[in-house]
């Protein structure tokens, strides 16, 4: 494949991997309008997954930008196989559907903290399935060499190895800082859903464990 046409087919997933971040952040902005916990706000389970929500998403964060330190816009030129792309092949997967968890954490709710998490790991499942085929293509043998090394999502920790982060762009840093803030938002829109649906402004239409 050419250097434009590698461009052109990475700027397509890129733009996938957007739009079901988009679908995902409207379906979870919809559940939280209308649904409520069955542990009410301000009890002690409430206020755990709560703060275990906080602890997630910031966890998620900061893997995305470990992880960006390491593909630093590499990805569509070589197999990168150092720091957490040695345990996982798709770490910035991993570590926003860990976020994920963090933000349905905040609905104080067991089964929200979990299928979040599902939810956008099954998600990005179709994003990764299409990558793989593009990055087979475009690096070859030295891709299906990792492909069978290192599993797709969940790590592997035994095959830790610290690697090369080659050369670093604060850019791509930043945009995914940027991105990664989304997840931070969830914070305060939770806050004040709460509030409303508690001063019966918002209706609650199902409850949830």
């Amino acid at each position: 494949m050419s250097d434009n046409e590698i461009k052109y087919a990475l700027g397509n997933y890129q733009r996938t991997r957007r739009i079901m971040i988009a679908v995902l952040v409207v379906f979870l902005f919809v559940v939280l309008l209308v649904g409520q916990s069955y542990f009410p706000p301000d009890t002690p389970v409430h206020e755990l997954l709560e703060t275990f929500g906080v602890v997630l998403i910031f966890l998620g964060i900061i893997g995305r930008l470990w992880a960006t330190l390491y593909i630093g816009g590499r990805k569509s030129a070589e197999v990168v196989s150092g720091g957490p792309y040695s345990i996982t092949r798709n770490p910035l997967y991993l570590f926003s559907s860990i976020a994920a968890c963090g933000v349905g954490a905040q609905l104080g709710s067991i089964t929200a903290t979990i299928g979040f998490g599902v939810i956008c790991a099954a998600a990005f499942y179709i994003v990764i399935l299409r990558e793989e085929k593009f990055l087979k293509e475009a690096l070859g043998a030295p891709y299906l060499a990792y492909m069978a090394r290192v599993p797709r999502f969940f790590p592997k920790l035994s095959l830790y190895e610290e690697g090369d982060t080659g050369s670093f762009k604060p850019r791509v840093l930043l945009i995914t800082l940027m991105d990664g803030l989304v997840f931070l938002v969830a914070l305060p829109a939770f806050e004040l859903v709460d509030g409303a649906q508690q001063a019966g402004i918002l209706p609650v239409l199902f409850r949830f464990p």
